[in-house]
């Protein structure tokens, strides 16, 4: 290509990315899509660790995918998709040893069944906690997968609860996964059930909003299953990207964007490493991490200093530690109901992981990691030979930590870990493979320092604060320029929300209401702007 011109081009080819560019191109727009590596999906992508066992090498385990109404909406199934699940949802060890564990089931009387006899009264505890979902199912995930700030999932929300229970609604929902726990069980079982998805985000289970996150991923499970693409996690990749071509839209890999030119207020070419120019008539989407797009893809005269001054205290999540194995049996787990269950929390109890945190939290490498292990041969038979296992399970490092040695040293303390729990597990190992921070950023961009999340998902940096306080939407203070990556609300996970909001805010700003969309918007970053003037004369 030299020089052409489209409607929109989208930065990135990640699972945001294809979403977005499907969405364009299905209004008829003429998209271009972008991708810095020789992969489309980003970090939904499966490879042959050893001959015959396949692993995913980021993602792996989907129940946002399948909830999510935006990659219903795409009806990937037609384009390919297929769906294999294990015969439990999810299983963590209780005790030293993990000689019982707690075990999550699609079939919610089976899940209380189990809680139920290890401590009684908690089987109906969790019943009751499955009865508060279905009320609030519909209008919470409204709420999850609307633009910021949601109205019509509150609105519906409030109409069936009556303003007395939304108040305690508030409060449960607030609560740290720890106390929740603590609050609806007797037992450690159902405690960890929510604890332990707790931390699939980044959050303390003593911090505000993790007994909600906990409990969404539990509800989740257990309605949608953790299910994985049949074949690998390049499934899906493959699905969304024949999805976007079907529309109509052009997918580059090798593409590698350098920069974007703006003038006068409003995006206007994409420049990559290659050479390419790609003029733009209406629209960018980017589905790059916000700091990259701020900063190293703008002028930074296009950018006010306000927003230079919020990035200086962008928090990432935490540096992820990832070892896959090619297993010549299944894993041999003390407690042999673990091996039904696709994904396993194991290593820490409710107040280990308080512990374990800490020591994320205070920049010490964890003795005792906490891990989540995944099963893939247990959850799609197709990813290795009968009678072995291709597994994988990922820690976190410190917060600020991602050197090799550092990585190296958890991932053995890792190992020591999974023997505990399944002794014998090192004598079932044909092949491993690390893979450090660095090794995970190599291969994906936009997995900075090794972090997974786009950035952290506590509260002080979600929903109006997500990426930096004053720019919880897609729109950016260039007009024409969207953020689509995990970067903006409602941030990680395979859900494909962030590419399609970023995507329907284009259009609208295209659309009948595009006038008073873009007045709306010029006002909001003139304040933006103001407020960052007002502030070097306070500083001044």
């Amino acid at each position: 290509m030299s020089d052409p011109a489209v409607d929109a081009v989208v930065v990135g080819g990640g699972h945001h990315g294809l979403v977005a560019a499907a969405v364009l191109a299905d209004a008829g727009w003429d998209v271009c899509l972008l991708e810095a590596t020789d992969h489309l999906g980003g970090a939904v992508r499966s490879a042959e660790l050893h001959p015959g066992f396949v692993t995913d090498l980021f993602s792996a385990f989907y129940p946002l995918s399948r909830a999510s109404p935006v990659l219903r909406s795409l009806d990937l199934e037609r384009h390919g998709l297929r769906w294999s699940e294990a015969p439990a949802v999810l299983a963590h060890p209780l005790g030293e040893d993990g000689s019982e564990a707690a075990l999550l089931c699609r079939d919610r009387e089976d899940t209380a069944a189990r809680l139920e006899s290890q401590h009684p009264g908690d089987g109906g505890a969790w019943l009751d906690l499955c009865r508060r979902w279905d009320v609030l199912q519909e209008p919470f995930l409204r709420t999850l997968f609307t633009t910021f700030p949601p109205v019509r999932g509150p609105a519906r929300l409030l109409r069936r609860i009556g303003t007395a229970e939304a108040l305690r609604l508030a409060r449960f929902l607030l609560l740290p996964a720890k106390r929740m726990g603590e609050e609806l069980f007797g037992g450690e079982g159902a405690r960890l059930l929510l604890a332990g998805n707790a931390v699939h985000a980044d959050i303390p289970t003593t911090s505000p909003v993790s007994g909600a996150y906990g409990w969404l991923l539990a509800m989740l499970g257990q309605h949608h299953g953790f299910p994985v693409p049949a074949g690998g996690s390049s499934g899906l990749a493959a699905a969304l990207a024949r999805r976007a071509e079907a529309a109509g839209a052009r997918l580059l890999t090798g593409e590698r964007v350098e920069r974007i030119t703006v003038s006068g207020g409003r995006v206007r070419a994409v420049h990559t490493a290659a050479g390419t120019t790609v003029r733009v008539r209406r629209a960018v989407v980017a589905d790059v991490a916000a700091p990259t797009l701020y900063r190293d893809l703008l002028p930074a005269d296009a950018v006010p200093a306000r927003v230079h001054r919020d990035l200086d205290r962008f928090a990432w999540d935490t540096p992820v530690v990832k070892l896959d194995w090619a297993l010549d049996r299944p894993i041999p787990w003390r407690a042999p109901e673990v091996g039904l269950a696709g994904t396993v929390h194991v290593g820490q109890g409710e107040n280990g992981l308080v512990r374990w945190s800490a020591d994320i939290e205070s920049r010490r490498l964890p003795r005792s990691p906490f891990l989540l292990v995944g099963q893939m041969t247990t959850a799609d038979p197709t990813r290795s030979p009968a009678g072995t296992e291709s597994a994988w399970a990922y820690t976190h490092l410190p917060r600020g930590i991602d050197d090799a040695d550092s990585a190296d040293e958890l991932a053995r303390r890792a190992e020591d870990v999974l023997e505990r729990f399944a002794p014998g597990f090192g004598a079932t190992v044909r092949r491993r493979t690390v893979q450090r921070p660095s090794d995970l950023q190599d291969a994906d961009p936009n997995l900075v320092h090794g972090t997974i999340n786009g950035g952290t998902a506590q509260l002080f940096q979600q929903l109006v604060f997500r990426p930096v306080p004053g720019l919880g939407r897609p729109e950016t203070p260039i007009a024409g320029l969207y953020l689509g990556s995990s970067s903006a609300h409602p941030g990680g996970g395979v859900h494909g929300a962030c590419g399609w909001f970023a995507a329907r805010s284009a259009l609208r700003a295209h659309g009948p209401a595009g006038l008073l969309h873009r007045a709306a918007r010029t006002a909001a970053i003139e304040l933006l702007q103001r407020s960052g003037r007002d502030d070097d004369r306070v500083s001044g």
